[in-house]
């Protein structure tokens, strides 16, 4: 409350004659969903609130960042003639950020053409590993289409997306529901499993699956990458795999 209480001091003192409500003249010149904003421009009082709370509708609605900037310059040139002030750019700005990275991290989570999961989640399961002391050991393993596959004609990505969907689906034969199996780039799939003593042997009937898929293919190649000893190392080689 204390932390409102300055905020609310602050912005009245910054525009000692703002008081009371939009006139209903200026209310309809306002952009829709930034009334809320006209509003404490003319009370003086949360009006960085009032620009974060806009920020995520706009953001919700699918508005673009140069939309949201745009509206809000409007709303203040008809509430006070002037141009935003920058803290309540900054409001808007990363209130946008947040409510779009949100949907995106929802919609990453898994490749829209193959049904895997996404390199983006796999990079935040990295992650998570990494952060949980408690975590047992693990391990990459990652398979990918050799030179010369079919697939490889220029353009046919939905051949090659095709493959990498059947690759990830015999995957799943060997590995755990819970182990996340994801696509690398445009070549390879990867899955983050558990380094213990049937390991090699998983890897071994994977190869063999893989092999036995498409006769007339050349077989995927299969291995094991250990992982780095800290996070940024192993988005290091969740790039370079995903570009090989």
């Amino acid at each position: 409350m204390r932390i409102f209480a300055v905020r609310r001091r602050r912005d009245a003192a910054a525009n000692p004659g703002a008081s009371g409500s939009v006139p209903s003249s200026q209310r309809a010149g306002l952009p829709h969903g930034y009334e809320v904003v006209g509003e404490a421009l003319a009370s003086g009082t949360g009006i960085t609130d009032a620009c974060a709370a806009a920020g995520h509708e706009l953001a919700r609605d699918g508005g673009s960042m140069a939309e949201a900037l745009e509206a809000l310059r409007s709303t203040w040139q008809v509430a006070r003639g002037t141009d935003p002030a920058y803290d309540a750019v900054v409001a808007l700005v990363t209130a946008w950020n947040e409510t779009t990275l949100g949907y995106l991290h929802q919609m990453s989570c898994e490749d829209p053409l193959t049904g895997l999961a996404s390199q983006a989640h796999l990079r935040t399961r990295l992650a998570e590993v990494y952060r949980d002391p408690r975590a047992v050991s693990y391990a990459m393993v990652v398979w990918s289409m050799p030179p010369g596959d079919p697939s490889d004609e220029p353009g046919d990505h939905f051949t090659r997306a095709m493959r990498l969907t059947r690759m990830g689906e015999m995957a799943r034969t060997v590995f755990l529901s819970n182990e996340t199996i994801a696509r690398l780039g445009t070549r390879s799939v990867a899955a983050l499993v558990p380094r213990d003593d049937r390991l090699e042997r998983r890897v071994g009937v994977l190869q063999t699956l893989l092999g036995r898929l498409e006769a007339e293919a050349p077989a995927a190649r299969v291995w094991i990458e250990d992982l780095p000893a800290d996070e940024t190392g192993a988005a290091a080689l969740l790039d370079g795999l995903a570009r090989a």
